[in-house]
């Protein structure tokens, strides 16, 4: 693209934000082959953590019928699915901040 063209929005944004990372110091170094392996290992083994949480909540869900019963394994659920998210999601940032050989 040449520098008098037009840019986008997301074109501008996108600079200001590296222009913003730049003056606070943040630099960008780009992914081994070796985090990216880690990193979709970890998204596998977490996607099915939360699909077998989604199987365990249905199949408890339609055996129950008591509406206070139900509130109670939706909340779990909920719980459940935010905790492995959240695991999940500090496992990948761990990652990202191993330095890069």
């Amino acid at each position: 693209m040449e520098d008098d063209a037009p840019k986008s929005a997301v074109e501008l944004a996108m600079a200001r934000f590296k222009k913003q990372d730049a003056d606070a110091g943040v630099s960008e170094t780009p992914m081994t082959a070796d985090q990216k392996a880690e990193i979709a290992e970890v998204r596998q083994t977490y996607g099915a953590k939360l699909a077998q949480e989604e199987i365990l909540y249905k199949t408890k869900l339609h055996a129950s019928v008591d509406y206070d019963e139900r509130q109670k394994m939706e909340e779990h659920y909920r719980r459940d699915v935010e905790r492995i998210t959240n695991e999940r999601d500090r496992k990948i940032e761990k990652i990202h901040q191993k330095p890069g050989v």
